[in-house]
């Protein structure tokens, strides 16, 4: 699926060099004990995943994007179309925020990483050649 594009990058969880090595530790979001546990490099390209310290504070920004959307969409979804009332949204926002809330955070990191670092299709073979 679109391999080489930031959508597979974050949809994936994948490294935004080179698309194949895994950023998250562990692939569920929802295993909370890990869940912002990050290997410190790709293992495919070694590319670094915290490029400076506090790199992920500008991830805050991407969460925030990401819920006012869910927001929004909520809204359309249970106030415009099937005209149920205010505590209803509210009581489909909580929840949704509460159990997408692991996912949300993934998301952001991974969206912010590959905002700055950018795809090489010859990113693994560059690390792994041997040099002279």
């Amino acid at each position: 699926m679109w391999k080489g594009s930031k959508v597979y990058c974050v949809v994936n969880q994948k490294c935004p060099h080179c698309m194949e090595g895994d950023v998250f530790l562990d692939k569920n979001p929802y295993h909370l004990k890990n869940m912002t546990k990050m290997h410190a490099r790709c293992s495919e390209c070694n590319q670094n995943f915290e490029p400076e310290p506090n790199f992920y504070f500008g991830a805050m920004y991407v969460s925030y994007a990401y819920t006012v959307a869910l927001f929004v969409a909520v809204y359309v979804i249970v106030d415009l179309i099937l005209g149920l009332g205010m505590w209803a949204m509210i009581a489909a926002l909580g929840a949704l925020l509460v159990t997408l809330s692991p996912l949300l955070f993934r998301l952001a990191r991974i969206t912010w990483l590959s905002i700055f670092v950018h795809y090489d299709k010859e990113a693994i073979s560059k690390f792994k050649s041997p040099t002279k």
